[in-house]
């Protein structure tokens, strides 16, 4: 049985413990609300980018490759989106693992795959069984907020590598957010841009362009990419945000807990040491 000094330390401890998961939780909800916000209001913009380039790419003769492709499909590059901080339930780990179920399915087709990291913790999981496919990692990306620029730069080098021969089809894989307690592991396409199936004035018979489509195109497929992965920047942090909220939270309540529980231990380990004591005085007593 553990002594009375040292369940007190371990209440203390748990006590600390306890403070520190709330204050995270705390800051987690504060930078929630904005980082909900943003992703928010980016999704029209970017849903709208799909339906023009849809809409473009149905009225071109011909598209640039970033919206046809190379002709193959046997290149893979991911683009695994995590965070590079932990302490937040399962988000990173929900998203390496469907990083691992891609890949699995891509070798299994018999396509090579190359994994480009977006954050250190999906880089830290992957190494373990992939390491030789990783081909980049960055880190710090939403240290101080999600920035265009970044995104920007980001497209730029998927653009870069594309271009390269690097790749045929680049797919990213980030949480989508939909609330606090709920995140969407998703696999979006990028380059090529995936055309949809475009129904009634969304297919462009209502509009005309100038300059013609394929000028259009050229301009404006490099943005769409920096566009998707801004916004897959937005929606990733928005979940990481969320995912840690709820997790400390939950630690929070589980610290209550255990400080009921360990309080109980101490009390009734007190009561147990007062016990003996005045049997050991009384039967003192009654031996004089």
């Amino acid at each position: 049985m553990p002594s009375l000094k040292d369940l007190k330390i371990r209440i203390n401890s748990v006590k600390s413990t306890q403070k520190i998961t709330s204050a995270m939780k705390m800051v987690a909800a504060a930078r929630l609300r904005r980082a909900q916000e943003q992703a928010e209001a980016a999704r029209p913009y970017s849903e709208r980018m799909d339906r023009m380039i849809a809409s473009l790419a149905g009225r071109a003769a011909r598209g640039p490759a970033l919206l046809s492709g190379t002709g193959s499909q046997d290149r893979h590059l991911v683009v695994v989106m995590t965070a590079d901080r932990g302490l937040c339930g399962g988000f990173n780990s929900s998203i390496a693992r469907a990083a691992r179920a891609r890949i699995a399915e891509l070798e299994g087709e018999g396509r090579s795959v190359n994994v480009f990291c977006i954050g250190r913790k999906g880089r830290d999981q992957l190494r373990r069984d992939h390491a030789s496919l990783i081909v980049d990692t960055i880190e710090g990306v939403t240290q101080r907020g999600v920035e265009f620029a970044s995104a920007s730069e980001i497209g730029g080098r998927l653009i870069r590598m594309f271009e390269e021969g690097a790749f045929d089809v680049c797919t990213l894989i980030y949480n989508r957010f939909q609330s606090a307690m709920t995140q969407i592991v998703t696999l979006q396409q990028v380059i090529p841009a995936p055309v949809p199936d475009q129904e009634g004035d969304a297919g462009g018979g209502l509009y005309e362009y100038e300059p013609d489509e394929e000028e259009i195109l050229v301009d404006l497929l490099p943005r769409n990419v920096a566009t998707q992965v801004y916004s897959a920047l937005l929606e990733n942090t928005a979940s990481e945000h969320g995912a840690r909220m709820t997790a400390m939270d939950n630690a929070t309540r589980n610290a209550g807990d255990m400080i009921d529980d360990l309080t109980l231990t101490y009390n009734r380990t007190r009561q147990a040491y007062i016990t003996k004591e005045l049997i050991e005085i009384i039967s003192g007593a009654e031996a004089l």
